[in-house]
């Protein structure tokens, strides 16, 4: 079941996407609320997931610890700067992929126990950690970056 509703949110997130920027229908408040909406439905499992035993804690206090980096930088720019722009970046983006990616193979598993599943999802456990504080601190180093510049 948890498949189906993870499943289901994000088909409807990508029609949503899709649908607003094709009929050019995107606002200023989508683009600062979706992301966010995304990141509470991912964080949501993770938490889940912690709490099944099915992920280590550290690895969802990595993740809580990106984003709440990520969003208190971002608040703090919108508070004390002229920035407004937050485009996303190709770690950023990677990271939230390979987070996506684990949560489901341990989504998976759980719905279909097997030796292959458990394998694939506890081999995601790393890459995804690497990449959240790679993303994490390059995501710190272009928000100092855009702070020094204005």
């Amino acid at each position: 079941m948890a498949l189906e509703l993870f499943s289901a949110a994000a088909v409807t997130d990508l029609l949503d996407g899709a649908t607003a920027r094709h009929f050019g229908w995107t606002t200023t408040a989508g683009a600062y609320l979706d992301p966010i909406a995304d990141k509470i439905l991912l964080s949501g499992i993770y938490v889940a997931l912690a709490v099944a035993g099915c992920v280590p804690l550290w690895l969802v206090v990595l993740i809580f610890g990106r984003d709440l980096l990520i969003l208190g930088s971002s608040g703090a720019a919108l508070c004390f700067s002229k920035i407004r722009a937050f485009a996303p970046s190709i770690w950023g983006k990677c990271s939230t992929f390979f987070q996506i990616v684990t949560a489901v193979a341990w989504i998976a598993q759980n719905a279909f126990p097997s030796p292959a599943f458990y394998r694939a999802a506890q081999a995601l456990i790393w890459p995804t950690a690497v990449l959240t504080v790679w993303s994490g601190l390059h995501y710190f180093w272009r928000g100092l970056r855009l702070a020094r510049s204005n």
